[in-house]
């Protein structure tokens, strides 16, 4: 896998030195916009590792591969030649040259892709790759020009960058998680699309946490619970987090 080249510019400051942020959560906590708000405050990178996992499952779908079959899954996603666009205004995500931004966000792809995600070998493949583009992006030569990146998914804060700079637990309760998935799915969250989306929604959060620990912070974690804040006040927050435990100034709230 590679990241594609580029550069990322925001208002706020790191110190200089670079800084790394895992974000991890539940479906419809809010963590890929908030993720992607701070990478832009902050001028660096964003990676949705969930994308990745999503990216997996096109590809085998595309090969043509049982999902049942363990050995062949991971030994696709092996060889899967996947390109992470990591600038958070606007990342992109291509498998073979194909982009597949659109596509993994596919109801087939949501149904199927627990399959894939809690599949140990793709785990351990997708965690390699994601802590590569971690490492990338403390250098120079990365997206955000060393500046670093925020990384958001599962099982960023404890297994793939236990030793980021910062780790929060992005939470929200299950009826502002269920509304928010159904405006992303269906353009609306009235009764009719929130049921529809319940389903998918705390079925993937049950598989995966088969696999992965994510709705309750470890250690070191700090939790922000996002219920009755909108999205700029979430960003608010978890900048603040930042600041808290980095003792590194990092910017001007919103509206300040």
């Amino acid at each position: 896998m590679s990241a594609e080249e580029g550069g990322a510019s925001g208002t706020g400051s790191t110190g200089g030195a670079a800084l790394t942020i895992a974000v991890d959560g539940p479906s419809g906590s809010g963590k890929s916009s908030v993720s992607k708000g701070v990478a832009r405050r902050l001028g660096l990178a964003y990676l949705d590792t969930g994308a990745m996992y999503r990216a997996a499952t096109w590809w085998c779908l595309h090969r043509g591969e049982d999902l049942a079959d363990q050995a062949a899954v991971a030994h696709a996603v092996r060889v899967m030649p996947l390109v992470m666009g990591l600038d958070p205004s606007g990342p992109t995500v291509h498998v073979d040259g194909t982009d597949v931004g659109e596509a993994i966000r596919s109801t087939e792809i949501s149904t199927a892709v627990s399959a894939v995600a809690t599949n140990l070998d793709v785990r351990a493949e997708l965690r390699r790759l994601q802590r590569a583009v971690i490492e990338a992006e403390r250098t120079p030569s990365g997206f955000a020009g060393g500046r670093g990146v925020v990384a958001e998914g599962r099982d960023i804060t404890t297994v793939v960058a236990p030793d980021a700079d910062a780790r929060v637990l992005l939470t929200a309760s299950e009826e502002a998680r269920l509304a928010r998935r159904s405006l992303d799915v269906h353009g609306t969250a009235d009764a009719a699309a929130v049921e529809a989306t319940k389903d998918q929604v705390l079925r993937r959060d049950r598989d995966d946490a088969t696999v992965s620990q994510f709705q309750v912070a470890a250690d070191g974690v700090v939790t922000v619970d996002s219920s009755e804040l909108d999205l700029e006040q979430t960003i608010d927050a978890v900048l603040a987090v930042v600041e808290q435990v980095t003792g590194r100034v990092v910017g001007p709230r919103q509206g300040s």
